[in-house]
């Protein structure tokens, strides 16, 4: 049996990811995606917090018919110690998913097998850019799984985003 991790900030999880996953899900028996920067929120880069975006993958990702696990890692800001951390918070994985520079380096510097993931049209499918349309008031919501759509609905994310670029100064 092989697991599989996948990391990502998931703000929001969108239809890149979701392209990602469904492959990641034909190259091994269980997946465990890590929420990065979990203690993040109520940010313009970082609106939606660990829980909502738990339930936004977990929704998402129930489709796949693959046993799964969705666990928040807090950023631990010490490099050389993040493998370390990152394994005490996830079940043992046997691969790891990513296309982030650093995160390659610390995982192969640890003796982690890494996949870079494919990049499925990462020029429409960027959470910078869905957030951004969110703040234009654009349609955004062909860009992420409907259930996804529901949750971001249902937490007022759209309001929230708008609320936390605000200024107090005039």
């Amino acid at each position: 049996m092989s697991r599989g991790l996948y990391l990502g900030r998931f703000q929001p999880y969108h239809l890149g990811h979701h392209q990602v996953l469904k492959q990641i899900a034909k190259e091994v028996d269980e997946i465990i995606v890590g929420i990065g920067s979990a203690q993040k929120s109520h940010e313009i880069e970082n609106p939606f917090t660990a829980g909502e975006r738990v339930l936004m993958v977990s929704s998402a990702i129930k489709e796949f018919d693959i046993k799964h696990y969705v666990i928040p890692i807090e950023d631990i800001q010490r490099n050389s110690l993040w493998v370390s951390h990152v394994k005490s918070m996830v079940p043992p994985f046997d691969i790891a998913y990513t296309n982030n520079p650093l995160v390659i380096e610390l995982l192969r510097e640890a003796g982690i097998e890494v996949k870079q993931s494919p990049l499925f049209k990462r020029n429409r499918y960027s959470g910078t850019q869905i957030r951004a349309m969110m703040l234009k008031g654009e349609k955004w919501e062909q860009f992420v799984p409907e259930n996804v759509v529901e949750i971001i609905k249902e937490i007022n994310g759209v309001k929230r985003l708008r609320t936390v670029t605000q200024s107090d100064q005039e």
